[in-house]
Parts: structure tokens; sequence; C-alpha cells
């Protein structure tokens, strides 16, 4: 059996992939980090809130806050961690991989993400696969602005890495 997100199934799946000059130990502290998490998950003028446990099973959980002090909440659950390279996590499952409880909110499509980092001779490079249940859910997270959203938010990432 290979690794979650070994294949890509474009009815079913988004992908963003970049390559990021910044080390990809930088990259992984971004996204294991809440400290560092908090700063840029959410695309501006939305901010966040982040509580993670880098561990299978752990909790990744993220509250986005609106400009006018809306909040939805994301519960996850950490699924694979390959240190420095590899991050899977789902919002299918919470804490303990339990199973998450079903959202009457139109806005929530589930799905598990899978980010991987590889070292490029000027940076890294990193790649986020969205993984959905049924071509339905990839159709409403692209219609909801999934690359230019995890795009701006990856921009985030990069300009508060460096600020580093």
């Amino acid at each position: 059996m290979g690794n979650i997100g070994d294949s890509i199934d474009l009815k079913r799946d988004l992908v963003l992939e970049r390559s990021v000059e910044l080390p990809t130990d930088v990259m992984w502290a971004a996204w294991t980090k809440a400290e560092n998490l908090s700063h840029w998950f959410a695309p501006k003028p939305w901010t966040s809130r982040c509580s993670i446990d880098i561990k299978p099973g752990g909790a990744f959980n993220v509250t986005l806050i609106s400009p006018t002090n809306d909040e939805v909440d994301i519960e996850g659950c950490v699924l694979e961690v390959v240190d420095g390279r590899r991050l899977v996590w789902t919002c299918g499952l919470t804490e303990g991989f339990r199973p998450a409880p079903s959202s009457d909110d139109p806005m929530s499509v589930p799905f598990t993400a899978v980010i991987e980092l590889s070292p490029e001779r000027d940076g890294t490079k990193y790649r986020v696969i969205a993984r959905h249940a049924d071509e339905e859910s990839c159709i409403k997270h692209r219609d909801m602005g999934f690359h230019g959203g995890w795009g701006a938010a990856l921009d985030q990432l990069i300009e508060h890495m460096k600020g580093q």
C-alpha cells in the first residue's frame, strides 16, 4: 500500500502546486506550529485561531474569523505525519479518529488535505491535494474559491515565514 495521496483523481481532487523560495524546514514549521498557522491560514481579510497536535489522531482545529467577527469552526484530525515532508489531515474526522458530526452549514465541504513538501535547489516544491468523497463536493469546494483562497493563504504563509 502506498502513501495517502499517491494518485490524483481529477474528478474528486483539487491540487495546488508551486515552487516556493523557502527551505522545506521553514515550510514545515509554517504548517505544524499553531503560532505560525494562525498567522496565514485564512485568506485576508479573514483571520484564524488554530490548535494542532501533530501526530496521527491528533487534533487539527481551526477557527476562521470573518471581518464581521462571524466564526467558522473546522475540527479535524491528523492522519499521517512524515516529519518535514508530508502532513495529511481531514475534517471528516475529529481528534482520536472520531467521525465528525454532520453539518447543516451549506458552506461545509468535508475533505482530506495532503500537504507535500520536497526540497528543491532554491527552496521547496509545495503541493496540496484536497480530496473529496465525490465529484459534487469537489466542484463545490472549487467553486467556493479553493485555488484562489489556498493560493492567497500560501502567499501569506511565505510573507509570514520570511518575516521570522
